[in-house]
């Protein structure tokens, strides 16, 4: 059995569950958020508690026992806490600053990027290089994020461009000159 989907999911007061036979409707004090859950597993509702269990032990269904109990978590995390995640830009002239269609990103192109809102989805600046993206659905939140990122990833010899603030980049040495190898 999968030791995610084992694991039962403890409901906070102030959460409503809504259980279909196919979808799973979670609304809480940020907004409310929708999953679809496949016919080979089932949610059961005890008390303040989820319980996910899968019809049979065929490989696929295994793994999406732990899939959906992942899931339905990051939905009871994103209702009651959210999500957030904050990006740096690091290298001369890189910043960034609000636009009326989202937000100007200036990364070193002979234009400003313009990076348009999200419905669902919160960008935040401080300074003129720090962005948080924050929101109540994990995946949209990273995805947001990723795409911004992938605007000008990391270069790996200055360590240049757009990162997550945890993010570590490794850079690598430069060549050296001739006359100092010999």
């Amino acid at each position: 059995m999968s030791r995610i989907g084992r694991k039962p999911i403890h409901i906070l007061e102030g959460i409503t569950i809504n259980l279909d036979r196919d979808t799973i409707t979670a609304k809480g004090p940020k907004g409310s958020l929708t999953c679809s859950i496949p016919r080979k597993i089932t949610l059961k509702q005890e008390d303040d508690l989820i319980i996910v269990e899968r019809k049979d032990d065929l490989p696929q269904t295994k793994a999406l026992h732990g899939l959906i109990r992942s899931l339905v978590q990051n939905i009871i995390i994103g209702i009651t806490s959210g999500y957030e995640k904050e990006l740096q830009l690091v290298g001369t002239g890189y910043r960034v600053a609000p636009h009326p269609e989202g937000i100007s990103l200036t990364l070193g192109f002979s234009h400003p990027i313009i990076f348009k809102k999200i419905d669902g989805i919160e960008i935040k600046l401080e300074g003129n290089n720090k962005i948080f993206v924050s929101g109540i659905d994990k995946q949209l939140v990273g995805q947001v994020a990723a795409n911004i990122r992938a605007l000008r990833p990391p270069e790996t010899y200055k360590g240049k461009g757009v990162r997550y603030a945890d993010e570590e980049v490794r850079t690598k040495p430069g060549k050296t000159a001739k006359a100092a190898i010999t």
